[in-house]
């Protein structure tokens, strides 16, 4: 019979430990046969979704059409950005093509045997292409069930293409490439929302300092336990996400409820990150949002590209378009370089809006 483990004797980060020496992944103890999870997996009751209550409508993120006309679009996205904080777009103009072989391609880098995986296995994030699991193993207090391929400087540092794994290399620059132009034009619309120069996040470098992060999520035998990402909010400018047909799962909170990202076919996701928050003054909103823990049989997969000022110099902080004696400014300026750090040191679901207002400076 095999000994029971109280809370005393427990020792989280020998266990956490020897599953990230492993280099195994999620969905390699999945693949081993287990029907139980690691208990490092385990999430307080705190953290996990409650019962839906019955007779309420269910919400949604609203879904925007991109090739109407851009007065429209301007206020449609300038509404979603200044409540919900995120909203989805069809008639983009990016090829479906492109989305669907990014995905497919990242899908099948995870289900590729573990050993080949093994090979990019690290958390050395400036080093090209790093797959792991959970940036944030050693500082979370419960781990998510999720595997991730992070490629991470995109841009202003030319990235070596081929410290990509090979059987998403030529996907994932194609859909790079496609991704800098959305951005581009969602931020000339996002400035004209908070009637500032369209140019304004462009010359900020906002477009430059890219992240593409995918993720995959496969199924868990005890969804109830665990989530396949904490509630958090995105520290960058914004985000662009695209996922498979496996929906359900993603959520962002509305008041005291949550609301759904349904899986629209050929539909892009959009957010706005914590920077934008800070850059507009409050104008809009970076709102908490997480993945629940999977349990369909089959995985889902998605992938975010998060647009980041490349510039970590220089000082950022509320337009000074936005400020006056009527709306002073919420949060001091500080170097966009310290905001990452302080990003990068901490458990994934801690917001640093709230370090850098100007009456509440201790986080």
């Amino acid at each position: 019979m095999a000994p029971v483990t109280t809370e005393q004797d427990y020792d989280r980060l020998t266990e956490v430990k020897q599953f990230d020496e492993s280099k195994i992944g999620v969905k390699g103890l999945l693949d081993s046969g287990i029907t139980t999870i690691p208990r490092f997996f385990h999430h307080p009751p705190e953290n996990l979704p409650g019962p839906k209550p019955k007779n309420r409508p269910r919400l949604t993120v609203p879904v925007i059409d991109l090739s109407g006309d851009r007065s429209t679009v301007v206020e449609q996205i300038r509404q979603s950005a200044s409540t919900l904080g995120f909203f989805q777009i069809v008639n983009h103009r990016i090829p479906e093509r492109v989305i669907e072989s990014a995905v497919g391609s990242i899908k099948e880098f995870f289900e590729q045997p573990t050993e080949y995986k093994m090979r990019f296995y690290h958390r050395e994030a400036d080093k090209g292409a790093a797959y792991s699991t959970n940036f944030d193993l050693y500082l979370s207090k419960a781990a998510c069930w999720r595997d991730t391929l992070q490629v991470v400087r995109v841009s202003p540092v030319e990235l070596d293409w081929n410290a990509v794994p090979e059987i998403c290399r030529v996907a994932l620059a194609e859909w790079d490439k496609a991704v800098v132009g959305l951005g581009e034009e969602l931020m000339s619309i996002l400035c004209d929302g908070l009637g500032v120069k369209s140019e304004k996040l462009k010359e900020l470098s906002c477009l430059e300092g890219r992240a593409c992060v995918s993720h995959y999520y496969p199924p868990c035998p005890q969804p109830e336990l665990t989530v396949g990402i904490a509630s958090h909010t995105d520290p960058g400018v914004l985000t662009v996400l695209v996922q498979n047909e496996v929906g359900g799962l993603l959520q962002v909170k509305c008041g005291d409820d949550w609301a759904d990202v349904e899986a629209v076919h050929g539909a892009i996701i959009i957010n706005i990150g914590d920077m934008l928050q800070i850059m507009s003054n409050d104008e809009y909103k970076s709102v908490e949002h997480r993945v629940l823990a999977n349990p369909a049989q089959r995985a889902r997969v998605s992938i975010a590209v998060f647009f980041n000022a490349s510039n970590r110099d220089k000082l950022y902080g509320p337009f000074p378009e936005l400020i006056s004696t009527t709306k002073p400014a919420v949060y001091q300026e500080f170097k966009y370089d310290d905001y990452m750090r302080r990003f990068f040191t901490k458990e994934l679901g801690n917001t640093l809006t709230n370090f850098y207002k100007i009456d509440n400076t201790k986080a």
